[in-house]
């Protein structure tokens, strides 16, 4: 009896042998996102806070590498950059829910007007699909709707919710690939 053995790219033996870790990887992060969106206030806390500590690190990072290089072309632009990651950072470690609400601001600015863009450009290019990039323009531009309506207490929760919404999508791409890889 002849065993044939399928050969994708990119798959190793260890990662057959190794499935049960990219299973119990990925029922974490799925457990993660479920906390972080039912926890969605959280989240947005303790991600602004991690961002924040984050760009405080670069910005000690950038202040001593344009120090150690001395006197260069250069040495202004990357003190300038050392002070706006320490600045933004400190301000989003002080204060989280301000940062939270300013940036989902903006996330909503940003699904608003690229939504209107995408829904616009699809429509008037008539590209293969353009249906479905007009509707995608359509509903990201209601999400930005929906967001700025609410806001600034959608700050509160919408980053956390996001947060939440892609680990659990990550965490079922590794429970995937753990059980194709157990079938192997």
């Amino acid at each position: 009896m002849s065993h044939s053995i399928e050969v994708i790219v990119g798959v190793t033996p260890e990662m057959i042998h190794d499935w049960g870790w990219f299973m119990a990887f990925g029922v974490l992060l799925l457990l993660l996102g479920l906390i972080a969106v039912i926890r969605s206030t959280t989240a947005t806390v303790v991600s602004m806070v991690f961002f924040g500590w984050v760009l405080v690190f670069a910005g000690i990072t950038e202040l001593i590498t344009a120090f150690m290089v001395g006197n260069w072309e250069g040495l202004f632009l990357h003190l300038a950059a050392a002070i706006l990651f320490g600045v933004i950072g400190s301000l989003m470690v002080s204060r989280p829910t301000v940062s939270a609400e300013s940036i989902t601001y903006l996330m909503s600015a940003f699904f608003l007007f690229g939504g209107l863009y995408q829904f616009i450009a699809s429509v008037w290019t008539h590209v293969p699909g353009w249906g479905w990039h007009a509707f995608n323009g359509i509903m990201t531009s209601i999400m930005g709707v929906m967001i700025i309506a609410q806001w600034p207490f959608s700050g509160l929760w919408v980053i956390g919710l996001f947060l939440g919404i892609d680990l659990i999508v990550y965490g079922c791409n590794w429970i995937s690939l753990a059980t194709q890889l157990r079938k192997m």
